[in-house]
């Protein structure tokens, strides 16, 4: 049987202009962020000019339109920038992709014409985006969220707290989402346009955590916080929708940051097994060691196709929900899997911060938690089985 000329291509083969992109970053990178990633997890700050080369790099808008400033790509090139940054620092690839995946979709399928003229240009060369649903206690149940907004004048009023949220220090506009009406339940939440001077916001405590460590992890303030009519997205009363239909794009993204984490451990065991000696020999050349790596590998491989997979999708305007918690789901399973073989085989090298598997074990544990569980993962995907 011949070869059909139009057959697709697979998943892991990028167009030209994927990969000179992939490229490009991973250029980027190397050269710009890897030398700082050891000093920013100490220090647990990022670096404020890595932050201004990834607006002069065109990282932060990436899907925006041609129009708004951005580079008008695709979801999938975002996920590919997410990776790409992963490989070298988790906390610069969450960083991305919070802006590309959720703060900016969020504005560009559920903003006014006159709030995208405002904020993506912003957002494309100067502002970072953070989102704001959680808060102490409501975490997986997002929708028990206690953060109230009331309507007065030409205004509305926020009050309460958000935490844990990502991008928190760096963020110059948040998207927020408080209820309206406890009486109508989740039907209430509404999602709002914040910026950071705005009369009765602060940001609050910074996490002191495990991994991703530069990545600012925040709690937010609102004390009578004001905030224009103009400055509700989507409808009122329909923030829960928003929230929801954006967190699934953005597992995808998380997922990709995963594959990203997992590829720079899995490089790091790989040439560390190359080059170390015992019995002799490299310990590459003993099989036990061989079948570690090829674990790894698989692990990697699998979670990196049902990523791409899922963003492909996305792209396509297809169902992609259940592909994207698949994918989040394995993805962070895989990062957890590989970093810390990554870290067996480096042996007592590995748990020391001379080497630098053991970052890439702390940072990958986030992608179990965060933007959903593990375990909320598994009810979505059983859910849509059922």
């Amino acid at each position: 049987m011949s070869q059909s000329a139009d057959a697709r291509p697979a998943l892991s083969v990028l167009s030209e202009d994927e990969r000179a992109f992939q490229e490009a970053v991973r250029s980027f990178a190397e050269s710009e962020i890897k030398p700082h990633v050891t000093h920013m997890d100490e220090k647990a700050e990022m670096d404020p000019q890595i932050v201004r080369k990834l607006f002069e790099m065109g990282l932060m808008g990436i899907e925006t339109p041609e129009k708004y400033g951005g580079a008008g790509s695709t979801f999938t090139m975002a996920c590919l920038a997410v990776e790409e940054l992963g490989r070298v620092d988790g906390s610069v690839s969450v960083l991305v992709d919070v802006q590309n995946t959720l703060v900016t979709n969020a504005f560009l399928k559920w903003g006014t014409e006159e709030q995208k003229e405002k904020y993506l240009p912003k957002m494309a060369t100067e502002w970072v985006g953070a989102y704001a649903l959680s808060e102490s206690s409501s975490g997986s149940d997002a929708f028990a969220l206690k953060l109230k907004g009331e309507l007065k004048g030409d205004k509305y009023v926020l009050n309460g707290s958000k935490l844990w949220i990502t991008n928190g220090k760096e963020a110059n506009v948040f998207i927020c989402f408080a209820n309206i009406d406890f009486g109508k339940g989740y039907k209430g939440i509404t999602a709002f346009i914040v910026e950071k001077d705005f009369k009765g916001f602060t940001v609050g405590k910074k996490e002191d955590k495990l991994g991703i460590r530069a990545s600012s992890t925040t709690e937010l303030l609102f004390e009578n916080c004001e905030v224009p009519l103009a400055n509700v997205l989507g409808e009122v009363g329909k923030g829960y929708k928003i929230a929801i239909e954006t967190l699934n794009e953005g597992r995808i993204g998380i997922g990709a940051q995963m594959v990203g984490i997992a590829q720079g451990a899995y490089e790091a065991a790989l040439g560390y097994v190359k080059s170390r000696e015992q019995f002799g020999k490299a310990i590459a050349q003993f099989q036990g060691v061989q079948f570690q790596l090829a674990e790894m590998r698989i692990e990697l491989e699998a979670a990196r196709l049902m990523v791409y997979n899922a963003a492909r999708l996305k792209d396509a305007g297809l169902d992609f929900i259940q592909a994207a918690a698949m994918a989040k789901y394995h993805a962070a399973q895989a990062a957890a899997f590989v970093t810390s073989t990554a870290v067996d085989l480096f042996g007592g090298n590995g748990f020391t911060k001379e080497y630098p598997v053991e970052k890439f074990w702390r940072d990958a544990k986030i992608g179990q938690i965060y933007e959903g569980t593990s375990n909320m993962q598994l009810q979505t995907i059983a859910k849509m089985e059922l």
